[in-house]
């Protein structure tokens, strides 16, 4: 077990801030930053076709039936975390920039991952049929969802967007949807060579985040967004971040018990609707606002990603020990 594995940090995260490192330094800019915009658009293209090309209906039909669980998981995810958000809204701006807020606020409409909600709750023993539902059709929701969510919290925290709510949905129909609906109609044609090609598949994912992760950092440091965030400033966010999950993690907790829910159903309320999605937000982001914010607004949801990978880790693992348990007695 290498360092990594035993400190529970995702090495994604270690490229990913190696990335942000990079664009500090060595920022794009001119006309190499024309070229890498368009590259960026294509790798998201890329990104959602390829998601699509892997979301399985057989998979969705096989937990669909589960509605309460459903609806207990979207509400956590599409109501609870906004409420959340916009409850963070006295903090600012004593304790963060109001553009760090916005970046929680887009946080808290993000959709929930696909991979580590049905992993963790395969790892527990939960009810991963359910979990493959819901986290595919959150992701899935997301996409028309979170914009709406997104422009909402801003006017009603700000007065005004920093986005045309109804240009951004257009937008997003455009470069994330349409190339979804495109690799999930190609699935029959393609499926043997994505499942043949799974580490390829995965790759070209985390290539495109970086690859928009650099663009948008770049900007951010060109508008100086290091003058803007200091030591202090990310700190605060980390804080918050762990605030924000617990509270989400104990309400799921406690409601699915109360509402009834078996053990394996609660596991997968748990991990389903406590987590965000890095894949869905970053691209996203770099649709919805101006490249001059979208560095500063990413910092949240970065820094939120790799703090519910290291608690859900610990509750998955902490589950399945509580499950093998009571297979033993």
């Amino acid at each position: 077990m290498n360092v990594l594995q035993k400190l529970r940090i995702d090495p994604f995260l270690v490229i990913l801030i190696t990335v942000v490192i990079i664009a500090s330094f060595f920022p794009c800019e001119g006309e190499a930053k024309k070229w890498f915009q368009y590259l960026t658009t294509a790798a998201i293209a890329l990104l959602f076709f390829m998601h699509g090309a892997k979301l399985s209906r057989n998979a969705i039909l096989a937990g669909i039936g589960h509605w309460r669980l459903h609806l207990v998981i979207f509400t956590s995810t599409f109501i609870l975390f906004p409420i959340l958000g916009m409850g963070l809204s006295f903090i600012v701006p004593e304790w963060m920039s109001p553009t760090v807020y916005m970046g929680f606020l887009y946080l808290c409409a993000l959709p929930a991952t696909v991979q580590s909600a049905i992993a963790f709750t395969s790892v527990a023993g939960g009810n991963v049929a359910a979990a493959i539902c819901s986290a595919s059709a959150s992701s899935l929701l997301g996409v028309f969802l979170s914009p709406l969510l997104v422009g909402f919290l801003i006017q009603t925290n700000e007065g005004d967007a920093h986005t045309d709510t109804w240009k951004a949905i257009k937008d997003i129909v455009l470069q994330l949807m349409v190339p979804f609906i495109v690799g999930h109609l190609s699935r029959p044609l393609i499926v043997s060579w994505v499942e043949k090609h799974k580490k390829l598949v995965n790759m070209t994912d985390r290539s495109s985040i970086l690859l928009v992760v650099y663009v948008a950092f770049s900007e951010a440091v060109v508008e100086g967004i290091w003058h803007k965030i200091d030591a202090h400033s990310l700190f605060m966010i980390g804080i918050v971040c762990c605030v924000l999950l617990s509270v989400v993690l104990i309400i799921n907790v406690y409601s699915s018990r109360l509402l009834g829910f078996s053990k394996e159903d609660e596991i997968t309320i748990v991990f389903c609707g406590s987590k965000k999605s890095l894949a869905n937000g970053v691209p996203m982001a770099n649709v919805l606002f101006p490249a001059s914010v979208v560095g500063v607004m990413l910092l949240p949801l970065m820094i939120f990603h790799q703090i519910q990978l290291m608690v859900c880790a610990v509750f998955a693992q902490r589950y399945a020990l509580r499950l093998r348990t009571k297979k033993a007695e």
